[in-house]
């Protein structure tokens, strides 16, 4: 293929790759330390530790991709090892106060990690965040940090997204090792573990009137503050300031200092225990939509009270946060027409979207900076789309964020996974029985590639992890549990659980072809036949794939090879088809379409059926 770059490629800043604040759910104000930039790396046959390591490596960026400066594959059979120096100063006097955890945004595919010599933890799946205490493997001074990783890629049953090792067509470059930030933390021993929100609904809310035609609303929403320890007796302070809109450069604040200075902007205080749910009430409540993304920050102290009769003038702030929640809701209901219609804060909502596969031409699954994500959700908007469904990947938290102040709706992807797919069943025999109206059930496990049972339960377990670690944001509406029967098992069981673990977000159960009548939509894809849409009684419609039409565009195109639907010469061809497409889609909203999603944002090597080129330079549409 050839190489392309984007615009924040070219100009990458190797000695301050990706510097920003990586959990803006939660911040911090205690020291942390972004580890990103030149390590070592070494390729090995085994998983004996190498005497000698082949070269430096960009962390985050994974080894297949150009801006790690290696470029080359990580093959099942071999092992990538990683090795860094982290300081750590005067560490010995601060270790009864302080503990000092290590965060991996997310590594390809298995881990095992080293600090001075010592085993600390191994970990598995290559799209979740997780953390170690590293507190009791260092000392004052330099320390070594090692990671062996293995990635089997697409000839396991782990989740692997569009990963594959013979890349074409609809499957891309296979990529491994990190490729989220690494950083660490210096936190209390004593500290806020986890904060979540949720907006309580009153039966008043729940009638059909518009949320944003209430003048002066009162609304309610419950805090839960989770601390290490789960103990009762602690205290938290919570400071929940004015809303306002984040949507300019300017106001793009993630920095806790800067936040927590603008203290006297506070519109409701209130203390309660930690690790139960708080009841607060928000007078003259903002909501948030695409329009007007309101977004409440909180500041939280975790208190322990000196004197247990004394609970107000006697107290010791254990660990601070900052965290934002924002006031609004998803819902299906029926129209005036009888017809199943998505609402957003009891207001009738077509949700545009468009498909975003996140990958990059320089970077791979890793965003070359933060600049090219909000350029792409900008653009995105620009264009006329107010939702975007993130494909069967999951993005750093940043992403989301950037989603919840910019008010772009969010359709989440769980993570597919299974054994090698049956192209012939999958995806050819699919197409042709959906334009039938025909479904299988989803209980056969070797055509559907699930015949794993440790398979099965790792990918229920990153469900729950996926909904843990995303729900808290306000973009998110939907989940999306399987696309197009990869891997697809026991729907209306997964359905269910979901729905019990998080009852506020929309359900999509299955994205495409395999139908199993559950989950809040007909959710219809549609490339080949004429658009069409036949409304339910009860479940949405929508067309949560369709478009993918063709246009190379010279010099921005990575493959020789060219995948897509449609090919089309000429930008005012290309143009032309896709607003005659577009005027079909609205006639369609009359018929009872509830949403569509476009495919796709970008082109991605072989595909060229992006609205953008693969390496965002330019839009097809203008």
């Amino acid at each position: 293929m050839k190489e392309l770059f984007t615009q924040w490629g070219r100009n990458l800043d190797s000695e301050h790759v990706l510097q920003e604040y990586p959990r803006p759910i939660m911040m911090r104000e205690t020291h942390y330390e972004i580890l990103n930039g030149w390590w070592e790396y070494a390729f090995t046959q085994n998983q004996k530790k190498p005497k000698q390591y082949d070269g430096k490596i960009l962390v985050p960026f994974s080894p297949e991709s150009v801006l790690s400066g290696v470029s080359r594959q990580l093959m099942p059979n071999e092992y990538l090892w990683y090795r860094t120096k982290i300081k750590c100063q005067e560490w010995d006097n601060k270790a009864l106060q302080e503990r000092l955890l290590l965060h991996f945004g997310a590594v390809d595919q298995s881990c095992k990690i080293w600090m001075n010599g010592h085993f600390v933890v191994s970990h598995v799946g290559g799209y979740l965040p997780f953390s170690c205490d590293i507190s009791e493997y260092v000392h004052s001074g330099e320390n070594e940090l090692v990671i062996m990783v293995q990635d089997l890629s697409d000839t396991s049953y782990h989740a692997k997204g569009k990963q594959k090792l013979k890349r074409g067509g609809m499957y891309y470059t296979a990529q491994s090792g990190i490729w989220q930030t690494v950083w660490m933390e210096y936190v209390p021993q004593d500290r806020i573990k986890n904060v979540e929100t949720k907006y309580i609904k009153t039966e008043k809310q729940k009638e059909k009137s518009t949320l944003n035609n209430c003048v002066n609303a009162s609304e309610k929403v419950k805090i839960y503050i989770q601390t290490v320890s789960e103990q009762k007796d602690l205290t938290v302070q919570i400071d929940i300031r004015f809303p306002k809109i984040y949507a300019n450069a300017e106001d793009n604040v993630t920095d806790f200092i800067a936040l927590s200075h603008t203290i006297t902007d506070v519109q409701k205080s209130i203390s309660g225990r930690a690790n139960t749910w708080i009841e607060v009430e928000i007078q003259n409540a903002k909501y948030w939509s695409c329009e007007t993304p309101y977004l409440y920050y909180f500041h939280v102290s975790l208190i322990e009270c000196e004197d247990e009769t004394d609970k107000t003038d006697k107290k010791h702030v254990l660990d601070e946060v900052e965290s934002y929640f924002a006031i609004r809701d998803f819902t299906i209901q029926q129209d005036e027409d009888h017809i199943p219609r998505i609402y957003l804060n009891k207001k009738k909502c077509f949700l545009k979207g468009v498909l975003d596969q996140g990958y990059w031409p320089d970077g791979l699954y890793t965003e070359p900076s933060e600049e090219a994500w909000i350029f792409d959700i900008l653009e995105m908007k620009k264009i006329g789309f107010n939702m975007v469904r993130k494909h069967i990947k999951i993005e750093p938290q940043r992403w989301y964020y950037h989603c919840d102040r910019l008010g772009v709706i969010v359709w989440q992807d769980m993570v597919n996974g299974g054994e090698k797919y049956q192209s012939w069943f999958v995806t050819y025999l699919a197409t042709v029985l959906s334009g039938l109206g025909i479904t299988v059930k989803d209980h056969y496990s070797r055509l559907f590639a699930r015949r794993s049972q440790k398979g099965r339960i790792e990918f229920i377990n990153e469900v729950k992890e996926t909904i843990q670690l995303l729900k808290k944001h306000p973009s998110i509406c939907t989940w999306v549990i399987f696309n197009e029967g990869w891997g697809q098992f026991a729907t209306q069981r997964i359905t269910d659980m979901v729905r019990k673990i998080d009852s506020e977000h929309l359900i999509d159960s299955a994205s495409g072809w395999f139908d199993q009548g559950t989950g809040d939509f007909q959710s219809i894809h549609n490339y080949f036949f004429p658009l069409k849409v036949k409304p339910e009684d009860v479940r949405a419609a929508v067309l949560s794939e369709y478009g993918g039409f063709t246009l190379e565009v010279e010099e921005h195109t990575a493959s020789e090879k060219k995948y897509g639907y449609g090919g089309y010469k000429t930008k005012t061809e290309y143009q032309k088809v896709y607003r005659q497409l577009e005027y079909k889609i609205k006639k369609l909203e009359e018929q009872g379409l509830c949403g569509c999603v476009y495919t796709q944002w970008s082109d991605i090597e072989d595909e060229i059926n992006g609205i953008y080129t693969y390496d965002r330079e330019v839009n097809k549409l203008s």
